[in-house]
């Protein structure tokens, strides 16, 4: 794992650390089930406050991209499975409360779509 914090880019250093690890585990660099330094060896390795790597590696783990493993360490997570999980989660929470309400399924349907029309920009 090679990791560079660039004090003149203006990213402050812990979005600097959440941004390359999140790139290293999406292109492959960081296989799944890496394991990461612990927060202070890669706060010293970096010359950087543990806080600060923490809150990295915080914003990582709330984007499914890492894992902590309590005493075990920490790993870099199945990202796509993560997302999917929490996709899915996401649609059956959904998909409860439209029934709850008493939403016919074509009408909770049509809201979803709209919804997915808002968030993406499109007209399709």
């Amino acid at each position: 794992m090679t990791l560079k914090i660039h004090i003149e880019d203006g990213a402050p250093p812990y979005e600097q650390v959440r941004a390359q690890i999140s790139e290293q585990a999406r292109s492959g660099a960081l296989p799944v089930g890496y394991r990461l330094p612990t927060v202070r060896g890669l706060a010293e390795s970096l010359g950087l406050a543990a806080n600060t790597v923490a809150k990295a590696y915080r914003a990582l783990e709330a984007d499914g991209v890492i894992e902590t493993r309590g005493r075990n360490g920490t790993f870099v997570a199945a990202a796509g499975s993560a997302a999917e999980r929490q996709l899915a989660s996401a649609a059956q929470s959904y998909a409860e409360r439209a029934r709850r309400l008493g939403l016919a399924q074509a009408d909770a349907l049509a809201a979803v779509r709209d919804a997915l029309r808002a968030a993406y920009g499109t007209g399709e």
